[in-house]
């Protein structure tokens, strides 16, 4: 292998050298200082931290309900003060030590939870080795697994638990389209950007979607974003999905050698094997999907219904520990000790310096440039409801729903936003408004109020 990229210095080579000074080592002891670091930065203190000051606000917004009058005390006299003051006179101590008891008790502590090793499946994946679950009392085993298929069967025979679904997955089986009808709820979105069309580097002066016909690219799974962004960007462009280009489900450890191989031509896959691509030379990053659509989601956190119904604690201790991943995942100081968290052969099984190109949004294109995008990844929760709304406006479009469909209905009934709202206020996490928020999407508009419309309103489609 030529000297690499490293994301941290781009003006020498990459050595692979720990801490203890040695080329070569396999990185342990940096391993090891990363996880006690992402610990130290979190776990105890901060949720301490979190439910103290949630308690101390809501106790300040008992007694001043009117926002003016609440600012004006608290600017008079300080925080620290007017804390001082209501304590002399209320049990605010208690009060948050109530608040750190979580509850019930859990229904179920041993769970089994399914993840694909990608990097989109990063905040469900660095709460393992970093302690989230079990500071939440439960025993969590993830467990690597080989394709979508397969996590969707393993959650439909409940040999999981809960599991990393592509955003689209829980709405499908909840349709019973593709699967046996099974209601699923997404709790989190794991991640939001991410994603990328990664073409062979014999397409290189193929830039132009317009010079695709006949090419064959690969999807991760059918009810996947990346299939329906795939389909979005060709279209644009002039060319039928379904009969201009060839489009076939490969599991994203695979793309790259089916890439090498020749098999396909390119993929809109998962990160880190666009990535990947370029790492072995095979491939050069052709856009990434943030610049189709900035801010989408691609994978989810969920379980089904049923599993909620039995556990509801051990579901809502499952939300806080994921909650808690995604909002140390969403800062850029922790990225590069996340690469080395999640790397390993457990996880994602991958090259540290690709990990942390895609997390840092520091990376090479394959295409002989540097590009420093630090939106590239985001690991923003909140399960939007017009998100849902859009992914079933795509399933129409392309025929894999027909007749009327129930927009709203659905979505709030699979992507559980008051539910993520209410876990993160309680872990004093800033809660957005609304729940069906406008996007543009290739400088098109989207209003999730009139979905069907917005389906009609493509020349190129099925349904």
């Amino acid at each position: 292998m030529s000297d690499y990229f490293d994301p941290f210095d781009a003006d020498r080579p990459l050595t692979m050298r720990c801490r203890c000074g040695e080329p070569g080592c396999t990185s342990d002891h940096d391993r090891a200082a990363a996880v006690d670091t992402l610990k130290a930065r979190s776990l105890e203190a901060d949720t301490a931290a979190y439910i103290d000051e949630f308690v101390q606000a809501s106790i300040v917004k008992a007694l001043f309900p009117q926002d003016s009058v609440r600012r004006r005390f608290l600017r008079a006299v300080g925080r620290p003060t007017a804390m001082a003051a209501i304590a002399s006179v209320l049990p605010v101590g208690a009060m948050q030590a109530m608040a750190q008891d979580k509850g019930g008790a859990l229904e179920k502590r041993d769970l089994k939870i399914g993840f694909i090793p990608i990097t989109c499946a990063t905040p469900l994946i660095m709460a393992h080795p970093l302690g989230f679950y079990s500071k939440q009392g439960l025993n969590v085993e993830v467990v690597k697994t080989a394709g979508w298929a397969l996590i969707r069967d393993k959650m439909l025979n409940r040999e999981y638990d809960a599991t990393h679904f592509l955003s689209p997955m829980p709405l499908a089986i909840s349709m019973g389209i593709g699967s046996n009808q099974v209601p699923m709820s997404v709790a989190t979105i794991q991640n939001t950007n991410g994603q990328a069309i990664t073409l062979h580097v014999k397409h290189k002066d193929k830039r132009d979607p317009k010079q695709w016909k006949g090419f064959k690219f690969a999807v991760p799974f059918e009810y996947s974003m990346h299939n329906f962004l795939l389909r979005y960007y060709v279209a644009e462009a002039g060319l039928d999905p379904d009969r201009d280009i060839q489009i076939r489900v490969v599991p994203p450890p695979e793309m790259v050698a089916n890439l090498r191989a020749g098999n396909i031509d390119g993929y809109l896959g998962p990160d880190p094997f666009n990535q990947r691509a370029v790492y072995d030379e095979v491939g050069f990053i052709h856009l990434l999907t943030r610049e189709l659509w900035n801010g989408h989601p691609c994978c989810a956190f969920g379980t089904s219904e049923a599993f909620i119904q039995q556990n509801p604690n051990t579901f809502a201790a499952l939300f806080r520990a994921v909650l808690t991943a995604a909002a140390m995942a969403r800062e850029a100081r922790n990225r590069e000790l996340i690469a080395k968290v999640i790397s390993p052969q457990a996880y994602l099984n991958q090259p540290e310096t690709v990990v942390a190109q895609v997390l840092t949004g520091r990376f090479a294109d394959g295409l002989g440039g540097v590009k420093s995008v630090p939106e590239r990844a985001d690991f923003d929760p909140v399960p939007w409801q017009s998100m849902a709304v859009w992914i079933l406006s795509q399933m129409k479009r392309w025929g894999y729903v027909k007749g009327d469909v129930n927009y709203r209905q659905i979505a709030e009934r699979v992507f559980l936003l008051t539910d993520a709202k209410k876990h993160m206020k309680s872990l004093d996490q800033k809660v957005p408004d609304g729940a069906y928020p406008k996007f543009t999407v290739m400088g098109k508009e989207f209003d999730p109020a009139k979905a069907d419309a917005y389906v009609q309103s493509f020349a190129i489609k099925r349904g």
